[in-house]
């Protein structure tokens, strides 16, 4: 198999983990048991780092679609794709300003939250855009 394809197979399967660990945080903080609210918040960190280094490789085999955005612009290029890649920015800042914050209901929790589900949403359409692509690309013959 092709690095790329391993690559986003590994970026498939660390996006499922970290998207259920953030909505069970997000439960957790609707609970009275600070300690659950803090096991989430440790799965969700744990879950989420082996997703933003895949994340960080699949962006960097793709490094000629942002070098012609920033060249040419979008053009005919995915408006998914570059809406997906400025809200992640925008979960990968809150994220690391998260890690220094303590307890439940932050306003910058919230925002990282809501961002979370968009760059969920724009993910879920990138992927689905791609899967047979994917698939094909990632059989052995």
């Amino acid at each position: 198999m092709k690095k790329i394809f391993a690559i986003d197979w590994i970026l498939i399967v660390t996006f499922v983990a970290s998207l259920s660990s953030g909505v069970g945080l997000h439960v957790a903080g609707h609970g009275t048991d600070p300690g659950v609210w803090h096991d989430w918040a440790v799965a969700h960190v744990v879950a989420s780092l082996p997703f933003l280094v895949a994340a960080f490789f699949h962006v960097k085999t793709h490094r000629g679609w942002y070098e012609g955005v920033v060249r040419s612009g979008l053009g005919r290029k995915s408006r998914v794709t570059a809406a997906l890649s400025l809200v992640f920015v925008s979960v990968v800042v809150t994220g690391v300003v998260l890690l220094g914050v303590e307890g439940t209901g932050s306003p910058v929790g919230l925002w990282h939250y809501r961002a979370g589900i968009v760059a969920s949403v724009l993910s879920a359409g990138h992927l689905l855009k791609r899967i047979p692509t994917l698939w094909r690309g990632s059989v052995r013959k």
